[in-house]
């Protein structure tokens, strides 16, 4: 029963059923709790407070040729400073670590792509999640080990889903089985152009996570893990030893491939527990 409707039940009922009433619009209330007031924001729309850069080939906390800009409430990847782009993947790297979370953004590709770079890095980005710490991150590792929730745009013939699924040094399961290829294709529609699309991830610490484009689940995985036969996760598998290999919490990254892109709105909802 809604607020409006107890309300209302109120102003004509007997003390019995105000008292009853009171009681159902306290529990009311307290459903609604963690979903109105739990979120917070990652990005606080002016700077990048909290957030450290690290790209391929410079030392961590080095924004080298100012990929990432913050403004009006969007934070820009771009490449105006570079004279071309090669293998300078960047992230952007949130300090906090989480487990169990509901994260959510929106995205836009937006210009041409920066020449010198590979073909499938056009419209191409993405959010990475169960990310390693950023002091581990090698200077010449292009991409930190985590799981990629791919971002895609394309024109033409050359449109592709979004919301796929990338693991750099990292294993997933989906559908029951493990996954050994790179990436896994979500069942989202096409998007082209340069509007923001929405997109929410519900992460559970090592068990499922759910990838949602404008309100519509894509696609869904369990059983995060390092991947111990990638020589990029290899030391961390080994440093913590065979039980190590599962993964239950990690940091959030944004990523730079080579195309501009925008993100705003980038909020983050911790769960408790680890129930779905």
């Amino acid at each position: 029963m809604g607020l409006l409707s107890l309300s209302r039940k109120w102003r004509r009922g007997s003390r019995a059923a105000r008292a009853s009433c009171a009681l159902a619009a306290l529990a009311a209330l307290g459903n609604a709790a963690p979903e109105a007031s739990g979120w917070r924001p990652l990005f606080n729309g002016h700077d990048l407070d909290g957030w450290v850069a690290k790209i391929n080939h410079h030392p961590l906390g080095d924004n080298a040729h100012g990929t990432f800009v913050a403004s009006n409430g969007v934070l820009h990847v771009r490449y105006d400073g570079y004279r071309s782009f090669f293998d300078e993947f960047a992230h952007l790297i949130y300090r906090q670590p989480f487990s169990s979370y509901r994260l959510r953004f929106d995205y836009r590709f937006v210009g041409v792509d920066t020449p010198g770079g590979p073909p499938w890095s056009k419209r191409n980005s993405g959010v990475m999640i169960y990310g390693q710490a950023p002091e581990t991150i090698g200077r010449d590792q292009p991409f930190p080990i985590s799981i990629e929730i791919q971002l895609l745009n394309g024109e033409g013939a050359d449109q592709r889903t979004t919301g796929n699924i990338c693991t750099p040094g990292t294993n997933v399961a989906v559908g029951g089985q493990r996954v050994t290829s790179h990436c896994v294709l979500s069942v989202s529609r096409p998007y082209a152009g340069e509007g923001w699309v929405h997109v929410e991830i519900e992460v559970r610490s090592g068990g499922p996570t759910i990838v949602e484009v404008d309100g519509v689940e894509v696609i869904r995985f369990d059983k995060p893990e390092l991947d111990p036969t990638d020589l990029t996760a290899m030391p961390l598998y080994l440093a913590g030893g065979a039980r190590s290999v599962g993964l239950t919490s990690g940091y959030i990254s944004l990523q730079g491939e080579g195309h501009p892109i925008d993100f705003r709105r980038i909020e983050i909802l911790e769960l408790a527990g680890d129930a779905p």
